[in-house]
Parts: C-alpha cells; structure tokens; sequence
C-alpha cells in the first residue's frame, strides 16, 4: 500500500515532523487542525466558535487537497481545552456536517497547540 503525504497552502503547515494528511487506500488521514489562518499563521480571534470554524475550513484546504471533501469524512475526533464549550464547538461544527454528520468523538485535554480551544481531526474516503 502506497502512502501519498498530502499537503497545502489552504490550511496551516505542519509546525513539526508530521504531513497534513495521508492518502492511503482509499482513506484521507487527516491531522488535527486548530484555528490557525494558514496566511498568518495565528490563532483567530472569536473564540471557540471563530476557532471551530477556521479548524474546519483547514480540514476542508486538505481534503480538496487530496482530492476528498468534508461530505465524504466517515470519523473525527473533536478535542476541546474546555468541555463546557461543547455547545458551541456543537453549533458550528454542525454548520459543516448537517446531513448524514461522521461518527465523532469529543474529548476534553489539559492543553492545545498554541493554547487553542479546540482541535479537529478527521478520517475521510477518497
């Protein structure tokens, strides 16, 4: 099986030594994306609906990138700095996957890149 890194301009380089995503099979291993705007390379401003909705958007630049979308993701993990922002994250996150939504989970962890409210990864079919 050949792995094919996937990387882009539309959502933020990696900051260490992983690729975006991998294309392997069928699947797109997407990795996690904070709310980084892949321009400045800054955390936006807003909050964790702002940050929620910039994570996937990136994940969005990295799945065209590949060649998938974000109506094709079958699994992703939401990890939330503050789980009493699940409301929130909930709301927007729903904006992208109303139809047909991917098995989830959410967790809460001590501490996000850049101190991000949340962080978004994601398994997609090609």
């Amino acid at each position: 099986m050949e792995r094919k890194p996937i990387s882009t301009n539309n959502a933020p380089q990696a900051i260490g030594p992983y690729s975006q995503g991998i294309h392997a099979s069928d699947f797109i291993f997407c990795a996690g994306q904070v709310g980084l705007d892949p321009a400045s390379g800054k955390l936006v401003d807003g909050g964790v609906e702002a940050q929620t909705r910039r994570a996937m958007q990136n994940l969005a630049g990295v799945l065209q990138a590949a060649g998938s979308a974000l109506n094709q993701v079958v699994k992703t993990t939401v990890f939330l700095a503050n789980m009493d922002d699940f409301q929130k994250m909930n709301a927007v996150y729903a904006e992208f996957f109303s139809a047909a939504p991917p098995a989830r989970s959410t967790v809460q962890v001590a501490r996000l890149p850049r101190d991000a409210a949340v962080e978004i990864e994601a398994i997609a079919v090609v």
